[in-house]
């Protein structure tokens, strides 16, 4: 820790330069300030990873193409929802290595915040622009559109991912304490959650009546998704800077004295040897796929299997409402009980709320119980994966050496990246296989059509929602408990010089 300066011609005794700590405390006005900072990047940031993730691809399958051949449509969406996809699963190598090059940054502003500047804006821009669908490029060459939008897509998703990473690797800059990192995680998804699910009640509204003011028709149009696009595009540049020039980082003594970052390969080594990281995000992986699976086909569960459209916005208004309450929950339950149980609770619910889906997905009243039970513990399950993962960080550190916190936490928005491109296939397959295209109505669908609906969106999901709880619960052992001890042990490993990068750690076998 840096000493305290003390003026020349008083020097201090050496026991009190031993404990003088740095003067530049913030006061309590100053972290609200910055906690309210930090929780609006949030907003902005799941609204446009709402819009990209679910919503692009259900402007590809009903708008992008509307003016073409039908047959070339469908050949047009099935290629640009593979090339998603593939893109996407390509990502799965290129994050840790986003990650690796944010914990490599040294700037006066930080490690984390320029990125919140370049990722967050050149991503937002982009994103307007995908949505113009290319401002018509395929109408003109089918391959030019084709070749422009996998170089576009490519670009816009690593700046997203750019900064999505450097967003949460802030939390453990912040503090490291692990009740404190519980507070940010809340605020963030806290404001998460209004952001992604808030898009889902203002999408159709936004899209109609732009659609209605250049049309002159409330029919979904070409200029409704574009506006759509610019809104989301300008919510995310606010947000980003909001981050980036409202929070500052803490120099603790388990960031100054931490071994320096390393090379890629380095960092992936770190990764593989962190068993705990790995567990929870295999655990996470197969929660996030059941949970985009589902809620990127719940439009289609609204207008095909429902045909009730118009009610699609209690789907974002339920999780908005549980979100409001479980966010600032959580970190008041966690005081009481362990987040494990948080965890699998939700799990438990989750499984409920399926099976309501599966028995009851043509009628309104079922739906919208199985929207409840299904949205309850998703802020839960989130915010304990993403605190088991930013706890791990010490893990890590403490076996070797290594302090690796956006390439650690990095591992999260690749695992949403991952499902998110699952959930794109899915949704492809699901518009292409059961009809669910162009000007396809509820009264067109077959009982085929129903089948094929419910296996991708809820039996398949279920499956693996039951496999997440099961691997969680039998190798998930990191916890609050785990990780005082972690700091403690790390803390007089680093004041005593003992830890070094090839150190074995006794928490091995805690482990």
């Amino acid at each position: 820790m840096e000493q305290a300066t003390q003026p020349q011609t008083n020097q201090p005794k050496p026991e009190q330069s031993k404990s003088a700590q740095p003067t530049s405390t913030p006061s309590k006005a100053r972290i609200i300030g910055r906690r309210i900072c930090y929780a609006v990047g949030n907003l902005g940031q799941a609204a446009f990873y709402n819009a990209l993730s679910t919503y692009f691809v259900v402007y590809v399958t009903s708008t992008m193409f509307a003016g073409v051949d039908k047959a070339l449509a469908a050949k047009l969406i099935g290629i640009i929802t593979g090339l998603i996809v593939i893109i996407r699963i390509a990502e799965i190598f290129l994050d840790p290595l986003l990650g690796n090059l944010i914990d490599n940054t040294t700037t006066r502003f930080g490690r984390f915040r320029p990125w919140q500047v370049i990722g967050g804006c050149v991503s937002a821009l982009l994103l307007a622009l995908v949505y113009t669908g290319l401002f018509g490029l395929v109408n003109v060459s089918e391959t030019w559109f084709i070749v422009l939008f996998v170089v576009v897509f490519v670009v816009l998703d690593v700046l997203y991912s750019l900064r999505d990473i450097s967003y949460w690797g802030m939390i453990p800059a912040l503090s490291e304490d692990s009740h404190e990192r519980s507070v940010y995680t809340a605020l963030g998804s806290f404001t998460g959650s209004i952001g992604y699910n808030g898009i889902t009640v203002v999408v159709i509204p936004i899209v109609t009546y732009f659609s209605y003011v250049f049309t002159g028709s409330h029919a979904e149009s070409q200029a409704g998704w574009t506006s759509f696009g610019i809104i989301v595009a300008l919510l995310g540049i606010i947000t980003a800077l909001t981050v980036a020039f409202g929070t500052k980082e803490n120099e603790s003594a388990l960031r100054s004295k931490a071994q320096k970052n390393g090379s890629p390969l380095q960092a992936f080594a770190a990764l593989a040897r962190n068993d705990q990281l790995l567990w929870v995000a295999l655990s996470y992986l197969l929660y996030a796929i059941a949970n985009v699976a589902t809620t990127g086909v719940l439009l289609y569960l609204f207008k095909f299997v429902l045909g009730q459209p118009a009610a699609f916005s209690i789907a974002g208004v339920i999780p908005i409402i549980t979100g409001l309450v479980a966010a600032p929950l959580y970190p008041v339950l966690n005081r009481y009980i362990p987040r494990r149980y948080l965890y699998l609770a939700g799990m438990v619910f989750m499984i409920a709320g399926y099976v309501m889906f599966i028995i009851g997905a043509q009628n309104l009243t079922m739906v919208i119980i199985a929207l409840v039970l299904f949205y309850i513990p998703s802020t839960f399950i989130q915010m304990t994966a993403i605190l088991s993962l930013t706890d791990s960080i010490e893990y890590g550190q403490l076996k070797t050496g290594r302090r690796n916190e956006a390439v650690t936490l990095s591992v999260r928005p690749m695992l949403d990246k991952i499902a998110g491109a699952f959930s794109n296939g899915i949704v492809g397959f699901i518009a292409v296989a059961a009809g669910m295209v162009g000007t396809a109505t509820a009264a067109d669908m077959t009982a085929a059509n129903i089948r094929t609906f419910k296996m991708f969106a809820f039996y398949t999901p279920l499956a693996l929602i039951v496999a997440s709880l099961l691997v969680f619960m039998f190798t998930v052992k990191i916890d609050e408990k785990m990780h005082a001890r972690i700091v403690e042990e790390l803390e007089a490993k680093l004041a005593s010089g003992e830890i070094a990068e090839d150190d074995a750690s006794p928490m091995d076998d805690a482990a």
